[in-house]
């Protein structure tokens, strides 16, 4: 897959785009706001089809039960907020009201993991994916960049059609995936490949692990890197793969690493084929106020940290 970094936007910038998009190209696309839109990418589709967009205040449950309606109704609702509002708040309506009746309601959990920075630990979502995966029907995506954030909304919304899960996040980041990349959901991408070791990422920390295995190669280590773009479902084949290939697996998110991401690659090796695996994130804890790079390295979630991890566990193999 081609890489070229085109400088720093906000996955939240390429959800919006992505909403627009499907919009302009599906008119039974609706968007429910629950007193935020700006800073969850939805002021485009609000100015532009204004007669299409609802906002229903701070109450984040109701919400999702409108939003099931619409698509009892043959509509596309797409529901954006907070991830610590739009998919935690809201678990019983989603698993109840929509992934129990396999209804087509994409949601999107804005301000995911630790780099939402000084709105503290109330509003970084660092179990989202955890809770998102364990429930039947349902589709969980975590994109790498705006570019492949304005995809995955676009394809949700015209390839898929149960529940849906996309995660993204507030600050902005390398953007570095081709405009027009093969983006298939369910396929994991290939970034660099390596015989070493694997790092396989998924959303804002693919970029830090690439950033590490150019690091890793300076010392002779060719590391493999996957981008994980879609947690459910899984791909274990690419998974596996990899680490018949290389022999070791580091996995990186913004996210706690016990049931996130990282649990789930485990669970697909151990049954699999079990190698020496290393998990970095959020080690149990909550994280706090901060500037998004400060808490990054305060909680290692770093391409040095991924660096140090693959070291290591490469002294296991």
């Amino acid at each position: 897959m081609k890489i070229a970094f085109k400088g720093n936007r906000s996955t939240k910038e390429g959800f919006g785009e992505g909403v627009l998009e499907a919009a302009r190209m599906n008119r039974d696309v609706f968007c429910l706001g629950a007193d935020i839109t700006a800073s969850v990418g939805l002021d485009l589709f609000k100015n532009t089809f204004p007669d299409r967009f609802f906002s229903l205040g701070i109450a984040e449950q109701n919400a999702m039960g409108v939003a099931a309606g619409f698509a009892l109704n043959g509509k596309i609702p797409i529901f954006a907020s907070y991830a610590v509002f739009s998919a935690i708040r809201t678990t019983d309506q989603i698993r109840v009201s929509v992934c129990y009746n396999n209804l087509h309601v994409i949601i999107g959990g804005a301000h995911a993991g630790i780099s939402v920075g000084p709105d503290g630990a109330t509003h970084q979502a660092l179990e989202d994916i955890a809770i998102m995966r364990v429930l039947p029907n349902i589709t969980v995506i975590s994109p790498c960049d705006a570019t492949q954030t304005k995809l995955a909304v676009v394809k949700a919304v015209n390839e898929l059609k149960g529940p849906v899960y996309i995660r993204f996040g507030r600050a902005p980041v390398a953007d570095f995936t081709d405009d027009k990349q093969n983006f298939e959901i369910g396929k994991a991408q290939t970034l660099k490949t390596g015989t070493d070791i694997s790092l396989l990422a998924t959303g804002h920390m693919t970029w830090e692990a690439y950033k590490a295995a150019e690091t890793l190669k300076m010392s002779g280590i060719h590391a493999e890197v996957i981008n994980i773009h879609t947690i459910k479902p899984l791909d274990v084949k690419s998974i596996v793969a990899s680490a018949r290939k290389t022999g070791a697996v580091i996995t990186a998110e913004e996210h706690q690493v016990t049931g996130g991401y990282g649990s789930a690659v485990c669970e697909a090796l151990s049954q699999n084929y079990p190698v020496p695996v290393a998990c970095v994130g959020m080690a149990n804890c909550f994280g706090e106020s901060g500037k998004p790079e400060e808490l990054l390295q305060k909680y290692k979630m770093t391409a040095s940290d991924i660096v140090k991890a693959a070291l290591k566990l490469l002294k296991k193999k």
